[in-house]
């Protein structure tokens, strides 16, 4: 088993220390998905959502959760980030959304990416769920991320991007 490295020698929570750790380029790819009624999904794509257009609000909602990680993750450090981006990909059943987060830094951006894909389809539920209150929030985990000593990583079971 691996050593923790937000534990100390005593067992109690910490933040690593990455002073040492080389500045090189970093990149996380997160994705996750709301499944929703094909009303609640067409109202989406037509813009007949009463509180106005989803998808753009979604954006927006993830890119600033990405800025604030560090604020709502413990033992995240303060990222600098160069680059947030938010897509989505609309069809009759749901929404799929996938952040991709950038930096040159000592630590990665994973829980940057993972953060503006799991605000953004928050803010989708928030936004459509005076039509459907059964969406379900599923699958949000990281695809891809690379630079740092560990190099790149890619999700190896069929579902990576």
């Amino acid at each position: 088993m691996s050593k923790l490295t937000h534990l100390d020698a005593d067992g109690a929570a910490h933040m690593v220390d990455v002073s040492a750790k080389a500045m090189t380029a970093r990149e996380a790819i997160a994705t996750g998905r709301i499944t929703m009624s094909g009303e609640a999904a067409a109202a989406i794509a037509q813009g007949l959502v009463k509180k106005g257009d989803v998808l753009a609000v979604a954006r927006v909602a993830g890119i600033m959760a990405a800025k604030r990680t560090a604020d709502l993750i413990p033992l995240c450090h303060p990222i600098a980030l160069s680059s947030v981006t938010v897509d989505f990909d609309l069809d009759a059943t749901g929404v799929t959304v996938t952040a991709t987060a950038r930096t040159t830094g000592q630590t990665g951006v994973e829980m940057e990416a993972l953060t503006a894909a799991t605000v953004a389809l928050l803010t989708v539920y928030d936004m459509a769920k005076a039509l459907d209150k059964a969406m379900v929030i599923e699958e949000v985990r990281l695809l891809a991320k690379s630079g740092g000593k560990s190099g790149a990583w890619t999700a190896k079971d069929g579902r990576a991007a």
